[in-house]
């Protein structure tokens, strides 16, 4: 596996921790959403980087292609390829972080406690869209007009 993309991970896992801190230490802090985009937008950068300049660092890999998105084996394959591994693995960290921020917004929008929020963040960042269903439950639950806009 090649060096860069090793290092590439290991940073941008990092990074990504640096938002979570900023939301779970300091949900009221105006700042802090800042420091959240500031980390989304650096990840987004690396991104792109990697999809688009990444594959100079390929060494003897199989090439994807958009066909491996319709069955699991071919998503399988294309999780073969380092490069496609790490470029997933970025996706996840910036749409978890990403909903981490809107929870974290909305409950302080809501009113909604910190100390229900905190294990919610915990939850996005481990489970991704189960995170953000338990906050939407706890969303109904705290506002029942909530879901109002659907029927209108």
């Amino acid at each position: 596996m090649n060096e860069k993309l090793s290092k590439i991970f290991l940073g941008q896992s990092r990074l990504v921790m640096i938002g979570w801190l900023a939301l779970w230490i300091m949900p009221f802090w105006a700042p802090a959403k800042l420091v959240v985009i500031a980390v989304l937008a650096i990840m987004c950068m690396v991104y792109a980087y990697v999809v688009v300049f990444g594959k100079k660092y390929e060494i003897n890999e199989r090439p994807s292609s958009i066909k491996g998105f319709f069955s699991l084996k071919g998503v399988m394959r294309l999780f073969e390829n380092p490069r496609n591994t790490l470029a997933a693995w970025l996706h996840i960290l910036v749409f978890d972080l990403t909903v981490g921020l809107l929870i974290s917004i909305d409950a302080l929008q809501q009113g909604i406690s910190n100390w229900f929020v905190a294990p919610l963040l915990f939850l996005s960042l481990m489970f991704g869209p189960g995170g953000l269903l338990v906050y939407l439950i706890i969303r109904l639950i705290h506002n029942p007009n909530f879901m109002s806009f659907l029927a209108g």
